[in-house]
């Protein structure tokens, strides 16, 4: 296996830049892909019977090597060594060659290797929507066309009834050009924890079920044991309180924070797309959170602090409520050493409802278009399909290699002793992902596609937590609106020109500095920064008609 390293220098033309770039080099889409020729002539180190239940290993006295742009997180760098990869390369005979960018530069990073014309086979951790940027260039494979090679990923498709959501990554071509990681049920993992010993001692036993509940119990809990804020909150490097508003903005029927995207959200009532940032109900969700600032509930310093001064204040004592996921709630419990019991609460509901926006699609991969002309484009597709969508692949990259990193008992999966994930066995010598490679987002991009591996390594809390949020009613996805390559360099500048007038404009309503009376006034700000041709654009393209030939095969 071969590494090389690359990073977003200083001086290097932004991630915005690189979008503009490839917008005006031209191209996009292709002819169909006579499959039958493709399978007989690109077929190096393809197995001749690769269907649903097939083990892959690549034929050939020498490894199929696959170049990937590989994202290093820091908690678990890239080790060679690896049992992951020295598996992989005896028993499936696959090697990598990967060119490595730091998780710290990976948007940037990953812009500039495909504008450079540096892209590798395949570009993991990629989010569903990340490819729109790149289409136009003709740097990616439409890989729509090549679904034949992948049984397992069309079988998930039809078993899991997923083909609405993977409509959305329709282009205009009629084609899509990354392939998600998949669930068979949704995995909410976002919400708040609190620090349930103070609010059962103010006699709250039981989760708030709406946010105006919940704003209540916080006053109360910090008036009795004399708080400085009752939420502190983080998560505000990109915009205030970016994960808390994301995962509430369901429930006030709008999108913020993480989910908000390009900032277009579907009414469904209307028929069509709006812009978040003007609604009524962004509104009354800021206005919700401004409310809590001035009932002192809320920190004000919670729209701008850094992670570890709220983490800090929430196990100093001076708030009782912090936003946190599934894993970063041990994180704060490691961080007491007296009685103190921290839970996840359910995500209250909204004036909309108690309703969820979360998806079945994750992090998935784009491939590059020099695998069309690859004499190894089958054997590469049938590994990632293999690996990303077939049971075995995927607890593969979860678990690992039983006998090794795991046993069986009876159905159930068990850690070795000497090995701790996702804190199963606190205080073992190793760590799954750190010292062996598997649990890595690069490979593992859903956590385990079917509900049974996605829930193997759930605490209790967890599972509680998923099931108590699985009966949210779930939004559905309004229709994909794809943009030809004029169109998609317009709409990204105008997107952000009106993403950061709305962050800014959020952090100040939330803390007063600008009143909510001025509403109406920002609303025509934003017209003023071509918001109404913005969302224009996009409803026209929802509604145009355009090529969906590659989905009937």
């Amino acid at each position: 296996m071969r590494s090389t390293r690359m990073g977003a220098a200083g001086g290097i033309a932004s991630a915005a830049a690189v979008a503009l770039v490839l917008a005006a080099c031209g191209g996009g889409g292709s002819d169909d892909v006579d499959t039958d020729e493709v399978e007989e002539t690109q077929n190096t180190h393809a197995m001749e019977d690769f269907e649903v239940g097939t083990t892959f290993v690549a034929t050939g006295d020498e490894p199929l090597n696959i170049s990937v742009l590989y994202r290093d997180h820091p908690n678990y760098p890239l080790d060679e060594d690896w049992l992951f990869f020295t598996y992989l390369e005896e028993h499936h005979n696959v090697t990598f060659t990967n060119q490595i960018v730091p998780l710290s530069d990976w948007d940037e990073g990953r812009s500039l290797a495909i504008a450079g014309g540096n892209i590798p086979d395949i570009v993991p951790t990629s989010q569903p929507g990340d490819e729109g940027q790149f289409v136009g260039s003709g740097v990616l494979l439409p890989i729509s066309q090549y679904l034949d090679f992948m049984p397992h990923l069309q079988e998930k498709i039809e078993a899991w009834d997923l083909q609405e959501e993977l409509d959305q990554q329709l282009q205009l071509d009629g084609n899509f050009y990354m392939l998600p990681g998949l669930y068979e049920v949704p995995n909410p993992e976002y919400t708040v924890a609190i620090r349930a010993d103070l609010f059962e001692e103010s006699g709250f036993t039981e989760d708030p079920e709406t946010w105006d509940e919940f704003a209540d119990m916080m006053e109360t809990v910090m008036n009795d044991h004399d708080l400085d804020y009752a939420w502190s909150d983080r998560w505000s490097g990109g915009g205030p309180m970016e994960a808390s508003m994301s995962m509430m903005s369901a429930g006030f029927g709008t999108a913020a924070g993480w989910n908000y995207g390009d900032g277009l959200h579907y009414d469904h009532d209307a028929g069509e797309y709006v812009y978040a940032g003007a609604m009524d109900e962004y509104r009354d969700l800021v206005g919700y959170l401004h409310d809590l600032v001035e009932r002192g509930i809320l920190d004000p310093e919670s729209v701008t602090q850094d992670d570890d001064t709220a983490i800090g204040k929430f196990t100093n004592g001076q708030s009782a409520v912090i936003g946190t996921n599934t894993q970063e709630i041990l994180t704060y419990r490691d961080s007491f050493d007296g009685d103190e019991d921290v839970q996840l609460i359910r995500v209250p509901a909204g004036p909309a409802g108690d309703v969820s926006s979360e998806t079945r699609t994750f992090f998935g991969a784009m491939f590059s278009a020099d695998l069309a002309d690859s004499d190894q484009l089958v054997a590469t597709l049938q590994f990632w399909d293999w690996l990303y969508y077939s049971d075995e692949g995927m607890e593969f990259a979860k678990w690992g290699v039983e006998g090794e990193t795991y046993t069986r008992e009876g159905d159930e999966r068990v850690l070795a002793d000497h090995i701790d994930i996702n804190n199963l066995n606190p205080g073992a010598d190793s760590v799954l992902n750190t010292d062996y490679g598997f649990h890595n987002g690069v490979w593992m991009p859903t956590h385990g596609a079917s509900a049974e591996l996605l829930t193997s390594m759930f605490r209790d809390e967890v599972t509680e937590f998923v099931e108590a949020m699985g009966e949210k009613e779930i939004i559905e996805p309004g229709p994909p609106y794809p943009y030809d390559e004029a169109e998609q360099e317009t709409q990204s500048l105008t997107a952000n020109t009106l993403n950061d007038h709305v962050q800014q404009n959020t952090t100040r309503f939330i803390l007063g500095q600008r009143s909510l009376d001025e509403w109406d006034q920002y609303v025509t700000e934003l017209e003023g920064y071509g918001m109404e041709n913005y969302v224009n654009t996009a409803n026209e393209a929802a509604t145009r008609d355009f090529d969906e030939e590659a989905f009937d095969d």
